[in-house]
């Protein structure tokens, strides 16, 4: 049975890959603990897991932690569907008519090397504090990597697809709508699932600018009173929101998506 689990590029059963899954959780939070509590890392700077989950719990009874996380997946989902809604269009447009393509990638190129926290000064200059310089610093995290994967999905649609569909007399249109936005499609959803992880990364950024709430304002704030437990929770509470949004993704993958899998 072990030999068979490490076999080369091998499909495991789902109850194999949670336990697997589960198991190199375990040997992380034990490897945590017994650094902890050897000595080596002053607890100051490493407590141990179970003082981080009693970090976390304090941090529901005594701040109302849930109404950040709120806060913070919202601002998250808002800035990547605003992503999406123009990425999408503009990356269809990129890959099918070269032209567009040959004016917007060398600017898209460019942005994108821009580090986001160097940009936060000029878009609170120009936003503000408020809420929209926030959801501006999560969209300029995720926007510009998202229309250069979408452009490359629609790319690798097979000639083949698009000549057939002219040879049958379909529109422009219509080999779009029905070629290859449907071909291209689960690698899209897979490339969603990416770059949604892309925008929880920028979220401190863009919560510790003037911000008094959400998970990154939490962290932020209580890094200065070297509450390292309770940042530690705060990090640890975007891993597991993270987590399950992936999981989620993958299983809306497999659903639409199940031919791939077979």
């Amino acid at each position: 049975m072990f030999r068979s689990i490490f076999t080369f590029r091998q499909s495991l059963p789902r109850r194999t890959e949670i336990l697997l899954g589960a198991l190199g959780f375990f040997i992380f939070i034990g490897s945590w603990h017994l650094t902890a509590v050897s000595g080596i890392i002053r607890p100051e700077f490493l407590p141990t897991p179970l003082s981080v989950l009693m970090a976390f719990v304090r941090l529901f009874v005594e701040r109302d932690f849930s109404t950040d996380i709120l806060i913070s997946i919202g601002r998250v989902w808002f800035a990547f569907f605003l992503s999406v809604i123009i990425a999408i269009p503009l990356g269809l447009l990129m890959s099918t008519y070269r032209a567009v393509g040959a004016v917007l990638e060398p600017f898209v190129d460019f942005v994108r090397y821009l580090p986001v926290p160097a940009l936060v000064p000029l878009l609170v200059i120009w936003f503000g504090v408020g809420e929209t310089s926030k959801i501006a610093v999560l969209w300029m995290g995720t926007f510009f990597q998202l229309i250069l994967l979408i452009a490359d999905d629609t790319k690798r649609v097979p000639e083949e697809f698009i000549e057939t569909g002219e040879t049958l007399g379909a529109s422009k249109g219509e080999i779009m709508w029905h070629i290859i936005i449907p071909a291209s499609l689960p690698n899209m959803v897979d490339n969603l699932r990416i770059t949604l992880g892309w925008c929880w990364t920028y979220l401190i950024v863009a919560e510790i600018v003037a911000a008094n709430s959400g998970i990154g304002h939490v962290i932020w704030s209580l890094r200065r009173f070297v509450k390292t437990p309770e940042v530690m929770a705060g990090i640890i509470a975007i891993g597991i929101i993270g987590l399950l949004t992936d999981q989620a993704f993958r299983y809306l993958h497999g659903r639409l998506f199940a031919y791939q899998h077979r």
